[in-house]
């Protein structure tokens, strides 16, 4: 027995941390999943850049059967960039890049699931689902860098909705500068994922309000004012009903604000920020 005892002692105890060996496979698994071809796009991208480079923005398309045509650079900095690596390192570089976005678009659904979720289990499982699904959409094009800072974009939202930090709207501010120049034409769905936000708390000023009960007891006062001086009376059956009807919205309030506290389907929060 004391034998055993010592023995439990020399060895020690590992303890494996869920959240460094999702990050690893999740790494591998993007890295896996980056085709080794590339679009024409690709080509493409590398010209534009090499052109960028050597005489800047022009603001025309200098590529095209047809002259003197006005072309807006939609993803010039990707360009740009996609060049650089590639008079480094030739298409070998453009692949090793290719495969480190993808594996950093991998590892930040994980964490910022995990995060906002606080299960990483079910997060882990998400990332998989989502990878397969976007797993065509793995190239050498700007869309897989727009991918990633799309993912951050929710995370700012969430964290900023949670606790009013300047440090998380100025990461949206600059996720949407980085975008418009990486990938312009993906830059109005920046705000696309603003609207189930936006949604949930026009929702929640409506309910709050409770627009006909308001507008009721507008047309009692009124009536009030009307009848206090031609009949009195019938003022006093107006200002009890009134009354009846205050007491009746506060208590749908109070129930409300009850069953918010636990809700069944839907949450819904009115939020200041």
């Amino acid at each position: 027995m004391e034998k055993q005892k010592e023995r439990k002692r020399i060895i020690p105890k590992f303890k494996i941390n869920f959240t460094i060996v999702a990050v690893i496979l999740l790494i591998i698994l993007g890295i896996c999943i980056t085709p080794k071809t590339f679009q024409n796009d690709t080509y493409y991208t590398i010209k534009i850049g090499e052109y960028i480079k050597s005489f800047g923005i022009d603001m025309m398309d200098h590529f095209s059967w047809h002259e003197n045509l006005s072309y807006t650079y939609p993803h010039w900095l990707y360009d740009l960039l996609t060049y650089l690596i590639y008079s480094v390192a030739n298409f070998k570089g453009i692949y090793i890049a290719t495969c480190i976005l993808s594996a950093i678009l991998s590892v930040s659904i994980f964490l910022v699931n995990s995060k906002l979720t606080k299960n990483k289990a079910i997060s882990f499982l998400v990332t998989l689902g989502v990878l397969y699904v976007l797993q065509d959409y793995i190239t050498a094009r700007a869309q897989l860098v727009t991918f990633i800072f799309f993912i951050w974009e929710i995370f700012f939202i969430e964290k900023f909705l949670q606790n009013r930090k300047i440090g998380y709207a100025i990461g949206l501010i600059i996720s949407s500068l980085l975008i418009a120049n990486l990938h312009s034409a993906t830059w109005p769905f920046f705000f696309v994922l603003f609207l189930p936000y936006i949604g949930e708390q026009v929702v929640a000023v409506i309910a709050d309000t409770i627009l006909y009960q308001k507008l009721n007891i507008l047309i009692f006062k009124t009536k009030i004012k009307i009848f206090s001086k031609k009949n009195p009376e019938k003022a006093e059956k107006l200002q009890l009903e009134l009354n009846k009807r205050k007491e009746r919205i506060s208590e749908i309030k109070i129930k409300r604000e009850e069953a918010n506290k636990n809700p069944y389907k839907i949450f819904i929060k009115r939020n200041k920020n």
